[in-house]
């Protein structure tokens, strides 16, 4: 038995996933960092199992009514743990935020303004008092209705829909259309609606170009399709949609970025001529508070909305000191975090990664809890070596109001600060999974099997590589886009490029929404309306890119049904194969029979998802293994075949490197496993959900499969901060790829925190000097060496450092 007062975390009996029956003793009110290579299970242990059981413990104490109202984790696989104080978890959250999503609902901190012009704003006279919903464009009291609470409203016209008149509807006139299947069935339709298809536009009655470019009516009519000779000929009913509502459509709802900024190049966007662009109706925005209205407080940045509340609450009614008492409190721990030049009404999707993890930090932060402990995931992900500085100095503060701070890690600047550390090792997956040492972090020196070690006391300095000389160079001037205003940028091409700065500075607007902008205007033939195009006066140098290749850390897929084989295309090589098994030619068994995602070989059960929803009365929905097939998603006569004695469902078992041994010699599914190999995925489960994989785990899964093309001309890869989520000894094995795609002549451009990759690399573009208004500009760029003398940039002090390493 442990006192009650034992200072430590005690586990005992660990399994969670790969975990081999830990045991590990963790001091409480400390700063423990978690490390040790990607899939080795660190998660597993902090997350998976510490976390786990503090919440597990935490609702049995609830009443069984309220439990079914929060989502919760499955109990650990674990023997014992003692010591647990409650536990507060801050995941990164990965999902793409949506465009109503912006700074001041991520952090709460738009409720608090909201309630301060409710309760103590000026009122015109004989006005009715406005709840705070009233404020909110995100409400249908609040909202203007003309915008619906968006602020800009889209229109389109004749000319943007119908670019050539001389073409017939057949030829395509309407160009905003979809093309394949759904574009001939919307011409058939019309065809059925008596419209003559096969007329030139411009020869149509007025009338009639009115109403199929912008009726609001929906009319179905049977459709008898002409197709070729042999084929069926049978009608179906076919529901009209007008080329306005087509557009308007998509550019709202699809989640396809090509989709989204095709329709984007057929409507026109301006202010709301109702609202003006504050996004909520009149009767609000008659509402002041130090003289101004909640949308042009909403527009100053954090640290001068932060000046104009203190003057206006200092010598104001009690209910304006107690409500910007509060605001202030809360805006001074986004501020301490560097993100002061912020405004409350910035959206959500325009910021980074980096921001939007610092953002829902700072929001815990203010919750003043004492006594708990809190589990981070990898908190310096898409943060500046400055801005880590500043997370430390939060997280310490954290430690010292007497809670303890249990932080999943890769960064070694973090780790060399932390008072306890814990590695997991050595390797990944069923290579992983043993606690190789659990102490103060200067101990793990005498841990030789550690892969930690070697970057912790930078025992192997990296080799000093000579930077590349550019075969041409792509030039964008007068780049005007967010924060980076007139700009003028040269990427090198044949090289490898890092671009680097501080959270905030520009980083991602030049590389991923301009650069790739324009480069993907080229490729579709869009360059003089495409939305790259619109963000810079002129462009250069494009001639030399074949080809772009744009990878970034959003999930392969939002279901558990997509999955590393499925996304890669390795399971429809595994398929054919099972299909052509003596078993599967006896019975007829097609490759479809292999797919869990459709009827005939899957379970039907649970439908080829491996487990079913249970409903409980009074308590959440738990799922459960399938009783049917167990887990396996298949039926037993699909899993009566098997393959070099494997079922489907036990190679969908197999990791990446069992599978590498188990289909060598079969070049389909051989160049598949091979590429996952070379990113450090040999880890993974072949049938591993996509919703369980990691950003960087999606983002080397997307690498793999580019890999596995055969190279067409100059390639342009983009990536943002690849490095993300990996250990410094998975970031070589990724570097290696990377560096070897521009051997082999194509060009790589990567937005980077990772000093070590900069130090590495060609050529550097580092913008700033600070976030937001005081960034945007490009500081220094030039060779790792040349930036790391550059004055005034803030990364080149933590670059200089990295090149004497």
């Amino acid at each position: 038995m442990h006192s009650p007062h034992d200072p430590y975390v005690r586990v005992s009996g660990a399994r969670e996933h790969n975990l081999k029956n830990v045991r590990v003793d963790i001091p409480r009110d400390t700063l423990t960092v978690f490390t040790g290579v990607s899939g080795s299970g660190k998660s597993s242990l902090a997350f998976g199992t510490i976390y786990a059981e503090a919440q597990r413990r935490y609702f049995e104490s609830v009443a069984p009514y309220a439990r079914r109202l929060i989502h919760q984790v499955g109990a650990p696989a674990v023997g014992e743990i003692t010591g647990l104080p409650p536990a507060v978890s801050l995941e990164q959250r990965r999902s793409a935020p949506g465009a109503r999503s912006s700074v001041g609902t991520v952090t709460t901190l738009s409720n608090s303004l909201r309630m301060l012009f409710s309760r103590a704003g000026d009122y015109p006279p004989g006005a009715e008092r406005l709840d705070s919903d009233s404020f909110s464009p995100n409400t249908a009291v609040g909202a203007c209705p003309e915008c619906h609470g968006l602020g800009r409203i889209h229109r389109t016209d004749e000319e943007l829909l119908v670019p050539d008149p001389s073409l017939s509807i057949r030829e395509g006139a309407i160009a905003a259309w979809p093309g394949a299947w759904q574009g001939k069935n919307l011409r058939d339709v019309l065809d059925a609606l008596g419209h003559d298809v096969d007329r030139p536009w411009r020869e149509l009655p007025a009338k009639d170009r009115e109403w199929i470019l912008f009726t609001d009516e929906q009319p179905v009519v049977t459709v008898h399709p002409v197709r070729d000779a042999g084929r069926i000929q049978r009608p179906y009913q076919g529901t009209y949609m007008s080329a306005r509502r087509y557009v308007l459509h998509t550019f709202a709802d699809t989640r396809s970025r090509t989709l989204r900024a095709k329709a984007e190049r057929f409507l026109t966007s301006a202010p709301c001529p109702v609202c003006g662009g504050s996004r909520l109706r009149p009767e609000a925005m008659a509402v002041t508070f130090a003289g101004r209205t909640i949308a042009e407080l909403a527009g100053l940045p954090l640290s001068a909305l932060a000046e104009v509340l203190s003057g206006a609450g200092a010598g104001g009614e009690e209910t304006a000191r107690v409500l910007t008492a509060d605001l202030l409190a809360r805006i001074g721990t986004v501020t301490e975090l560097g993100l002061g030049y912020l405004s409350l009404d910035r959206t959500a999707p325009t910021l980074s990664s980096g921001e939007l993890q610092r953002l829902r930090l700072a929001t815990q932060l203010r919750s003043g809890l004492f006594g708990v402990v809190y589990v981070l995931d990898e908190p310096s992900a898409g943060l500046h070596p400055a801005d880590t500085e500043a997370l430390l100095g939060v997280l310490g503060r954290l430690k010292e109001a007497g809670n303890s701070v249990f932080v999943v890690e890769h960064q070694m600047d973090v780790v060399r600060r932390a008072d306890w550390l814990v590695d997991v090792g050595p390797l990944a997956g069923e290579h992983g999974g043993r606690v190789l040492h659990s102490g103060p972090p200067e101990g793990l020196a005498r841990v030789p099997e550690s892969a930690t070690r070697r970057f912790l006391f930078e025992e192997a300095p990296a080799p000093v590589r000579e930077p590349r000389v550019p075969t041409g160079w792509i030039r964008l001037s007068g780049v005007e886009r967010h924060n980076v205003r007139g700009v003028d940028a040269a990427f090198p091409l044949g090289v490898f490029t890092a671009v680097t700065g501080v959270s905030g500075s520009g980083k991602s607007t030049l590389v991923g929404q301009v650069l790739a902008g324009v480069l993907a205007d080229r490729e579709a033939g869009e360059a003089a309306t495409g939305a790259g195009e619109r963000f810079c006066a002129s462009v250069a140098g494009l001639e030399a890119v074949d080809r772009l290749v744009q990878v970034d850390q959003k999930p392969i897929g939002r279901t558990p049904r997509s999955n590393l084989a499925t996304y890669t295309g390795l399971f429809d090589a595994v398929r054919k194969l099972f299909a052509r098994t003596e078993t599967a030619r006896e019975r007829g068994y097609g490759a479809g029979r292999f797919s869990f995602n459709v009827s005939g070989g899957r379970c039907e059960t649970c439908q080829g998802e491996g487990f079913v929803s249970v409903e409980l009365l009074f308590l959440p929905s738990t799922y459960a293994p399938c009783p049917d097939c167990h887990g396996a998603r298949y039926n037993p006569e699909t899993l009566d075949v098997t393959l070099d004695g494997l079922t489907i469902a036990q190679v969908l078992d197999l990791t990446v490197e069992s599978a590498a041994s188990f289909f060598a010699g079969t070049p389909a599914a051989e160049r598949a496993l091979t590429t996952l190999l070379d990113v450090g995925l040999g880890y993974l489960r072949l049938g591993q959900p996509a919703t369980e994989l990691s950003g960087g785990e999606a983002q080397r899964i997307k690498l793999a499969a580019e890999l596995q093309r055969t190279r067409r001309g100059h390639t342009l890869y983009l990536l943002d901060e690849p490095t993300t989520g990996l250990h410094p000894a998975d970031v070589e094995v990724l570097m290696r790829q990377l560096h070897s795609l521009v051997d082999a002549g194509s060009t790589v451009v990567v937005v980077e925190h990772d000093m070590a990759v900069v130090a590495g690399a060609d050529h550097v573009i580092d913008l700033g000097p600070e976030g937001g208004d005081r960034g945007g500009r490009i500081v220094a760029s030039g060779t790792p060496a040349e930036v790391a003398g550059a004055a005034g940039s803030r990364t080149a002090p933590y670059l200089a450092r990295a090149l004497r390493r």
